[in-house]
């Protein structure tokens, strides 16, 4: 599998409720081995996440079925991350 970093910004109106459901929808991901690490910016301006896919389409995919995603809530970026 290849690893894909999922960026994710925070929009000036994000709904609070969305969180708690986007927290369990990585710790499902977890549970399923495709994410490898995840946590918010010290900031608090977004968070990020490593995502394991076969291959773009498929991050993409497990992507667009992010509580985060869904809300419009984020400008959210996926990046092919070949990590050494």
């Amino acid at each position: 599998m290849n690893r894909y970093l999922v960026i994710l910004l925070r929009k000036p109106h994000v709904d609070p409720a969305v969180v708690s459901a986007h927290r369990d929808f990585l710790a499902d991901l977890r549970v399923q081995g495709r994410n490898e690490m995840n946590g918010p910016f010290g900031d608090g301006s977004g968070g990020a996440y490593l995502l394991r896919a076969n291959d773009l389409d498929e991050a993409m995919a497990i992507v667009q079925r992010d509580p985060a995603f869904i809300s419009g809530g984020w400008e959210i970026t996926v990046h092919a991350w070949q990590a050494s």
